[in-house]
């Protein structure tokens, strides 16, 4: 397969040895809960019932710990599907668009089933949709190493620095607020909002691609996750702005999430880094360009004094932010799996939901090739 046309790639930074300051957040917004009732949530409380999937109740292993993450070459998998889906959508699937530019609800396939061509079309599904909900799944209920294989064949699992993992699996990223939990309370004394648009780890040097998240338990409603389509945000600005933000890099950091984490008394299982990465980044599959900066690690624009990149950011992180007429709001339903393109897109879930019913998801998330840049065309 031919590469693509490349102007700017990624630009590692050289690990600096940090020291976490107590006090330390940044402007990283930390909401996630660090522990629970281990007895509620295995055998239920008054009121709420058991955790329905205990085997993926998170631990937090301080003697985890793992070196830098070595640079791996990337099989995008999207390029080798067939643009017409009949392994992935064939007859009697069901598809409804949520929007015009992103988000698909799918019913009537099992991802599990999937041949290595349906793998394919998936990739590229979720490459030109951004975000497909899939419902009615079994993933929940296959064994995690079966889950993992899947997810596998889209890339290098990513191994979380800070976050809850089931028990010996730490490739998986869980989500998770137990039955009663009030810790939001304390959030919202000081914060207006949950909403936290990012797309995940951006700070890594070859962030997440193709990225599934499946649901274990769920409050009856809320919940929801917001996903913004980040080439449709790039398309709305005018070609002269455009043309401004390509070449320019940006850097993201890792460190105010280890540093929250540790903070709080959680852990980290590996140093945290910094990398430079083009501001608008283009898909292998597609072509598209994208905005590729996100509020919760983007740190700064390379080669611009800190009032002028600021501006600039705060600029993109609003246009991102409030470009409803390009989001989808995906509803978590019992058997639902989400898969979304982290190179295209952002997200961030809601913590709307007042009554203390369990929410627990899983997330699997492969890595993907360096972010790259094309050249800009009018």
């Amino acid at each position: 397969m031919a590469p693509s046309a490349v102007e700017t790639i990624t630009v590692p930074v050289p690990a600096q040895p940090l020291e976490v300051k107590p006090s330390y957040r940044g402007i990283y917004k930390e909401i996630a809960p660090l522990k629970y009732d281990k007895d509620s949530e295995l055998k239920g409380k008054e009121g709420y019932e058991a955790a329905k999937y205990p085997h993926y109740l998170p631990t937090w292993n301080p003697e985890q710990r793992y070196g830098p993450l070595e640079p791996f070459e990337h099989v995008e998998h999207g390029l080798d599907a067939d643009p017409s889906y009949p392994n992935l959508l064939p007859d009697g699937v069901s598809v409804n668009h949520l929007t015009p530019t992103i988000g698909t609800e799918v019913k009537g396939i099992q991802l599990s089933s999937l041949s290595n061509a349906g793998k394919d079309e998936l990739a590229r599904l979720v490459a030109e949709r951004k975000v497909v909900a899939f419902r009615d799944q079994d993933f929940a209920e296959l064994p995690i190493e079966k889950a993992l294989e899947f997810g596998g064949y889209f890339g290098r699992h990513h191994i979380h620095p800070t976050s809850g993992t089931p028990e010996g699996f730490p490739e998986i990223h869980l989500v998770h607020r137990g039955a009663g939990d009030k810790t939001s309370d304390a959030y919202f004394a000081n914060r207006t909002s949950s909403v936290a648009w990012h797309s995940d780890v951006s700070y890594e040097q070859q962030p997440p691609g193709t990225t599934f998240l499946y649901i274990l338990d769920k409050p009856e409603t809320g919940g929801d996750t917001l996903f913004v389509d980040a080439v449709e945000a790039y398309n709305r600005l005018s070609p002269l702005f455009q043309e401004r933000l390509h070449g320019l890099k940006a850097t993201h950091s890792g460190i105010e999430q280890v540093a929250a984490a540790v903070a709080r008394g959680s852990i980290n299982r590996r140093d945290p880094v910094v990398n430079e990465h083009p501001i608008i980044r283009s898909h292998p599959v597609t072509g598209e360009k994208a905005l590729y900066v996100n509020p919760q690690f983007t740190r700064d624009i390379v080669g611009l004094k800190k009032e002028e990149s600021d501006a600039l950011l705060k600029f993109l992180y609003d246009h991102l932010a409030y470009g409803a007429d390009f989001q989808a709001r995906v509803k978590w339903a019992e058997g639902t799996v989400v898969v979304w393109d982290n190179r295209v897109t952002q997200h961030s879930a809601l913590v709307d939901w007042k009554n203390g019913q369990r929410r627990h998801l899983a997330r699997i998330t492969p890595q993907a090739e360096r972010p790259f840049e094309t050249p800009f065309k009018q």
